[in-house]
């Protein structure tokens, strides 16, 4: 779990974004077949995407130069996923 008084003020801002355009970035990356998509979210931007964290993590800390903990992440999980059922 991420500490509040650790990530800087960025860190939320970013954060608060992804949850603002949750509908937008489930439309753009979510996964058609069904699986979870992990989101790097750096200056209210996407700059990482795929199944993987740890390489979600790896990429977002090379592109940004911050340490991973600095970093926002946040997942696209398909309806599929939610409700149990095969995608169509």
């Amino acid at each position: 779990m991420r500490d509040a008084k650790r990530e800087p003020q960025r860190y939320w801002d970013d954060l608060r974004w992804a949850r603002e355009h949750s509908t937008e970035l489930h439309s753009r990356y979510r996964d058609p077949d069904g699986g979870i998509v992990w989101l790097a979210i750096v200056n209210k931007e996407v700059i990482a995407a795929g199944p993987n964290l740890a390489e979600v993590e790896r990429i977002a800390a090379e592109k940004s130069g911050k340490p991973t903990e600095e970093i926002p992440i946040t997942f696209v999980e398909s309806v599929a996923a939610i409700y149990d059922q095969a995608v169509l």
